[in-house]
């Protein structure tokens, strides 16, 4: 059979080889403008609204992705051939995939091309959610003490020229203006990011931004605007070319960016809304009022848990995150994390069975399908590691709790920032922007242990507790010396 290239066109042939969309996407109306399309994005929140557009009569809650940044061109560009149509590739743990074909994003913009465009859309009133995965460094604070960065040059620039937005923050108070002067309602914004209270996060950045730029606009936007905070849930893998192969050779498809996910998924919102919301509940979506005990035991368990086997299997080399789960030294060292570190401080959660859930991550984890490279999970680790796994350790050094795990995951981090190598030999792929300040501060660890807690923007004052300082420096010793990450992992099991 011939290949064929995915779009609007090949639907109707296509869907008798795969699930297809049946709604009518020339029908739909943008009524959420999501910033920020990756694989998450498309495997969670569009799946959803994909699922509503199948099942009900929601043609008003089509989606239109934004990119704002050079590097989203890929994207964009991909989008714009393929219709905003992507195939997306459940992985079970049975080897089983199921592909469907997903039609939600029907529209997609380029700021970098086109910044009135993106303005103009935030600005209509059929826009009544902006969604964000920006990730946890696209909200521009310190780390360390949760102030708005406003030295960052494009920041400086949008406090100048007003109408020349560069950043997200630029462009919703350009749109929200616009939508103020013209007698439209304000939109929510809702974050889908994994910080801890994300909505409120976002809250406080953009008011803070809108403030310095428009003091009255400011005080329009804290009246007018809602954040709901969020969980979300669903471990997406980055998309490799054996993904775009097998559609290739199952179904005669060409699909240049698809999306592989996991079956599981979550979502757990606090319905504050100030514009409408499409009737996600009917799609398994939890409305709750307050969202902060989910999304902690998601951020501590889960992504924290994704880290504390990321950075040791990167130095051990192990690939990706399954394979750390074959090996029974992590996945002990990661289940007596979770038992004596973070279970401790976590308290009890309505609906939520927590030993079922550990369990259920690690088969998520476990699953030999999803392959989720170590890379990606230790990408970024200065923007996750201090809301992932620096809270519980506060926690635990504050109650007496235990901190040997943690100890051992933030040594191990120094040396991989270090030495950019796993213990074999071999070049590790470290994507991370504060990189350079990362290695100038772990390359002095062999003339001062504790060089790189001292960096506060990431570590506050943590290098002044003295039960912290000794295990880390224990810790960093042993490491140096040449002590493999995997044996002290097995001594710290024994203990």
């Amino acid at each position: 059979m011939e290949l064929t290239y995915l779009n609007q066109e090949i639907l109707e042939l296509l869907s008798e080889r795969l699930p297809c969309p049946t709604y009518k996407r020339q029908a739909l109306k943008t009524g959420i403008v999501h910033i920020g399309v990756g694989g998450f994005h498309r495997s969670h929140q569009a799946y959803y609204i994909h699922q509503l557009l199948e099942k009900h009569d929601s043609i008003a809650w089509g989606i239109c992705g934004v990119g704002l940044r050079e590097g989203d061109r890929k994207i964009k560009d991909v989008l714009h051939k393929q219709d905003g149509l992507y195939t997306l590739m459940v992985q079970h743990p049975d080897g089983r995939v199921d592909s469907q074909v997903i039609g939600a994003v029907h529209e997609y913009l380029l700021a970098v091309d086109t910044p009135e465009l993106v303005v103009e859309k935030l600005a209509h009133p059929d826009t009544k959610i902006v969604s964000l995965t920006i990730t946890e460094g696209g909200y521009n604070f310190n780390s360390s003490t949760g102030v708005f960065n406003f030295e960052n040059p494009d920041i400086q620039h949008e406090l100048k020229l007003r109408n020349q937005p560069r950043t997200v923050f630029g462009f919703l108070t350009a749109a929200l203006r616009k939508r103020r002067d013209a007698g439209h309602s304000a939109f929510t914004v809702l974050s889908c990011d994994n910080i801890q209270h994300n909505g409120a996060m976002a809250k406080k950045m953009l008011l803070t931004f809108a403030r310095k730029q428009d003091p009255v606009l400011g005080q329009w936007m804290e009246e007018n605007v809602s954040f709901p905070n969020t969980m979300v849930d669903r471990i997406t893998p980055v998309t490799a070319s054996t993904d775009i192969d097998y559609l290739k050779d199952e179904y005669q498809l060409v699909d240049e960016w698809p999306v592989v996910c996991e079956p599981f998924i979550q979502w757990v919102i606090e319905d504050d809304f100030v514009n409408g919301r499409p009737p996600l509940e009917k799609m398994g979506v939890q409305f709750v009022p307050d969202v902060s005990p989910y999304e902690k035991m998601k951020i501590r368990l889960l992504n924290a848990g994704h880290s504390v086997l990321g950075i040791p299997g990167a130095l051990h080399g192990h690939p990706t995150i399954n394979a750390c789960m074959e090996d029974p030294v992590f996945v002990k060292f990661m289940r007596q994390f979770m038992d004596e570190e973070v279970t401790p401080v976590l308290g009890a959660i309505e609906g939520i069975d927590l030993e079922q859930y550990k369990g259920k991550l690690e088969e998520r984890f476990a699953n030999p399908n999803i392959k989720d490279a170590v890379s990606r999970i230790c990408s970024e680790s200065a923007a996750k590691l201090p809301k992932f796994l620096l809270p519980t350790l506060q926690e635990n050094l504050a109650t007496g709790g235990s901190i040997k795990h943690a100890s051992l995951i933030f040594a191990a981090w120094c040396y991989y920032s270090d030495k950019g190598v796993s213990e074999d030999g071999k070049p590790l792929e470290i994507m991370d922007t504060m990189h350079p300040q990362l290695q100038e501060a772990a390359s002095r660890t062999t003339e001062d242990p504790l060089a790189f807690l001292q960096q506060t923007d990431l570590f506050g004052k943590l290098v002044k507790n003295e039960r912290l300082t000794k295990s880390y420096t224990d810790f960093i010793g042993r490491i140096y010396q040449g002590t493999g990450i995997r044996e002290l992992m097995a001594e710290l099991l024994e203990e």
